[in-house]
């Protein structure tokens, strides 16, 4: 299967059609109804929460998605995802900008320290989207109300998996979705995208097949969200390189968002109570916004917050296996985006994964026969374990180190205490080289949001050794230049200025 880091077109609809449930109304599914359907298939889908379709962006917000409570937190949409919907999807991506959706180009964020940079061939693809995660899903829901090629069935809950009998290797042939009380219904296949908290699982098991195999991170983090909307004639602060940070105790990001809002986040380690009860107050919130060098400018008074303060917890990071020895547990169903994989939403990879998972999806219905049930469903397997699984992988690794550098920090211990541990060195290197080489260095610069976007493989910034020659000069020059720019206050510093003592 093709690499989605370059364009890939669907190859023309030649196969049967087919009748497809999915189950799960979010960016995952709807991205799938939406490619299949313009594909030629028969689609239903089943949103268990009822989504009016509101008429702008703004009732898109305040529709109540109590299955979806990460609707309300900021959401990033990655080069990778903007660069699939210009290729593949134009009119989706022509959709969102006329919805108020807007780019932000690499080129528009360049740090005033960096005095080399010269647009390159390329720079294009490093464009992200600004908008909101409720506006990308009304863009793409009222699309494809109006296209007429899928049916919704909305607040309607799908509670199992139904089977016409079992292949001859003793796979359940899953045939259609139970609608609790109400019955059945009968599809060729189900596509399940039911999100990170779905039932598959145990809907498998109820087949009598095995679960999953999973491999499950933790992300030990908390984090919490607020949506502001700018005041009358007032403008987003200029963006000059990455869109967030990490103080060790805590982690902060800016979102921008459509129609003159943004969504500012700060996380924290799960066990460290006093900043999670200090990041659930309001005014608290804003205070340590207003503390960090690089959100300040944020909360001047130039924008109105529009929501309270939302937490979010349990941040996951999961691979799950669907095939086992060579085999799809189950036939005739699918697993799509956080149903098959999720990522510590901190990184903004979501919905960029969930799109390119449905995408791929459809490359492989285009490809073969859609009752070929097994080659779909190793096809499939193959291209996200490909395209995917390594970026989860990746995600895991990094969290396990910052879980250590929070704890070490909680428990007043020197992260850096043991130079003995590669990690330490790493670490250093990353903050006194890697860090001052974004500020200075557009190759490194361009490399690193090349690789924070998805379009290159997790790994590709340790394989560079133009990339780590640079970076490494910089390291060495960190006891002869200027002191790093100042971030924000540490841990103790931040809970006394804001009142929220330094202990529980």
């Amino acid at each position: 299967m093709a690499s989605l880091n370059r364009p890939v077109k669907l190859a023309p609809f030649t196969q049967k059609p087919c009748t497809v449930a999915i189950v799960g109304g979010g960016i995952s599914g709807m991205a799938t109804a939406l490619a299949l359907s313009r594909a030629g298939h028969m689609i239903t889908l089943f949103e268990r929460d009822d989504i009016p379709l509101a008429a702008n962006p703004h009732d898109a917000f305040e529709v109540d998605r109590r299955g979806a409570p990460q609707v309300r937190h900021s959401h990033a949409f990655l080069a990778r995802l903007r660069n699939l919907l210009r290729d593949e999807y134009p009119d989706i991506l022509e959709a969102l900008y006329a919805a108020g959706a807007t780019d932000l180009r690499f080129g528009d964020g360049i740090p005033a320290t960096i005095t080399d940079y010269q647009p390159e061939a390329g720079d294009d693809d490093l464009t992200m989207l600004a908008c909101r995660r409720t506006t990308f899903e009304w863009v793409i829901r009222k699309t494809v109300a109006e296209e007429g090629r899928v049916i919704v069935h909305s607040g309607t809950e799908v509670t199992g998996l139904i089977t016409s009998g079992t292949s001859p290797e003793g796979q359940p042939i899953v045939s259609g979705v139970q609608l609790g009380e109400c019955g059945t219904m009968s599809f060729d296949w189900t596509i399940v995208a039911t999100g990170r908290r779905g039932a598959l699982p145990a809907w498998l098991e109820a087949l009598g097949t095995a679960a999953p195999h999973e491999i499950v991170d933790d992300s030990g983090i908390v984090y919490f969200s607020r949506f502001y909307r700018l005041n009358e004639g007032m403008q987003i602060p200029p963006r000059t390189g990455p869109i967030g940070g990490d103080l060790g105790y805590l982690k902060y990001g800016v979102f921008a968002g459509d129609n003159g809002t943004f969504s500012l986040t700060l996380a924290c380690a799960t066990d460290d109570a006093v900043t999670r009860k200090a990041l659930d107050s309001e005014d608290r919130f804003d205070e340590v916004g207003r503390a960090l060098t690089f959100t300040k400018d944020y909360l001047d008074g130039r924008a109105t917050a529009i929501t309270p303060v939302h937490k979010i917890a349990g941040l996951i990071s999961r691979w799950r296996d669907y095939v086992a020895d060579g085999k799809p547990l189950a036939l005739g169903v699918l697993p799509v985006g956080d149903a098959h994989l999720a990522t510590n939403p901190l990184y903004g990879r979501g919905c960029t994964t969930g799109f390119v998972n449905a995408h791929l999806l459809a490359q492989v219905f285009a490809h073969h026969d859609a009752a070929d049930l097994q080659t779909i469903a190793l096809e499939h397997d193959a291209a996200i374990t490909a395209e995917l699984k390594p970026w989860v992988m990746q995600t895991m690794q990094t969290d396990a180190d910052a879980r250590r550098v929070a704890t070490a920090i909680l428990n007043g211990e020197d992260p850096d205490a043991d130079q003995t541990d590669p990690r330490t060195f790493m670490r250093s290197v990353f903050r006194d080289g890697l860090r001052p080489a974004m500020r200075t260095d557009a190759t490194v610069l361009r490399s690193f949001f090349r690789n924070f976007n998805l379009l290159t493989p997790p790994d590709a910034l340790a394989k560079d050794p133009d990339f780590g020659a640079r970076v490494l000069r910089a390291y060495q020059e960190r006891d002869t230049r200027p002191p790093e720019p100042y971030m924000g206050p540490d841990r103790s510093s931040l809970l006394e200025l804001i009142g929220a003592g330094s202990t529980e």
